[in-house]
């Protein structure tokens, strides 16, 4: 396999779960480590490197985003091998996004990694969605419109769950790097709208719009 890989430059993914790790490194180990997940994805480059094949990717992930992270890191500091981002079975879309959105993007702000694959038990074009957002969030990637809001809070005096939902049902489908804040406080509000392209920072009965 590594020989016609090769004949054809195409790469090869080294993939190494916590969940599959093989039986002699486990007894070592005593159960899935960040040592245990950097020798197993070794195992596999020195079986390549036999073959004369570099061309590879390395993936260590783990359904345990603290496990991933360590693991990670560690082949980042021992290697300069190229890094595919994961957090393996991460779960339900809500769960699961956090948990990417946790692994991945702490990652990705260190300057780690190369790929990423956004691992959830939905529909794979959410995948895609989430992980465009990991990528948007840090920069790494062109951002569509970007929509900032407040939480709740006592201080809000308009129905900001109410304009946010018409709004984004209006901006559906649109693709501009455009940043919308939408602040229903007179405390934040006005600092924070006037930082985006669009602003309103709403007060009882009244509003200010900035451009």
């Amino acid at each position: 396999m590594l020989t016609a890989a090769k004949e054809k430059s195409i790469p090869i993914r080294i993939g190494v779960n916590s969940g599959s790790l093989e039986e002699d490194i486990l007894e070592k180990h005593g159960y899935p480590t960040a040592e245990a997940l950097f020798e197993s994805a070794m195992r596999h480059v020195g079986i390549c490197e036999e073959f004369g094949f570099n061309d590879v990717i390395i993936s260590v992930k783990s359904t345990d985003v603290r496990l991933m992270i360590e693991a990670y890191r560690l082949v980042a500091e021992r290697t300069d091998i190229p890094l595919h981002l994961g957090v393996t079975e991460a779960g339900p879309t809500k769960v699961g996004t956090i948990k990417s959105a946790v692994g991945i993007g702490t990652l990705l702000a260190e300057g780690i990694g190369d790929t990423i694959r956004v691992s959830l038990t939905d529909d794979p074009v959410k995948e895609i969605e989430v992980g465009k957002e990991i990528l948007r969030s840090l920069s790494l990637a062109s951002r569509n419109i970007e929509l900032i809001a407040c939480p709740t809070c006592g201080r809000l005096e308009v129905d900001l769950f109410g304009i946010m939902a018409q709004l984004e049902a209006k901006l559906e489908g649109i693709k501009k790097p455009v940043k919308i804040a939408v602040l229903g406080c007179v405390v934040n509000g006005p600092g924070e709208a006037s930082e985006a392209d669009i602003g309103i920072a709403a007060g009882k009965g009244v509003a200010i719009l900035y451009r």
